[in-house]
C-alpha cells in the first residue's frame, strides 16, 4: 500500500477476498474432519471402512497442503487501482 488514499478500495478488496478465502477453507476442513476422524477412529470397521494410522498422518499432511495452496491463490487476486477522475 501507498500513502494513496484510493488505495482503501484495494485494501478491501483483499480483505474480502481473504475472507472468503478463509470461509472455504473453514468448509473444506469441516467436511474433511466429519469424514476423516471418524473413520481413522476405526468407527466403520464393522462396515470393512478402515484408514491405518499413517494412512491418517498422510490425509492430515493431504489437507494441510490443500489449505495453504489455497492461501497462495490470493497472490493471483487482480486488485483494480481505481483513478482519480477529474473534472475541468
Amino acid at each position: 500500500m501507498r500513502s494513496d488514499p484510493r488505495d482503501v478500495v484495494g485494501a478491501i478488496e483483499l480483505s474480502r477476498a481473504a475472507y472468503r478465502k478463509m470461509v472455504q477453507n473453514l468448509v473444506w476442513a469441516t467436511a474433511y474432519n466429519l469424514i476423516a476422524i471418524p473413520v481413522t477412529a476405526g468407527l466403520f470397521v464393522r462396515w470393512r471402512i478402515d484408514l491405518p494410522m499413517s494412512g491418517g498422518a498422510i490425509a492430515m499432511s493431504t489437507s494441510t497442503i490443500i489449505v495453504a495452496f489455497h492461501a497462495q491463490l490470493l497472490r493471483h487476486l487482480r486488485i483494480v487501482h481505481h483513478e482519480a477522475k477529474v473534472s475541468h
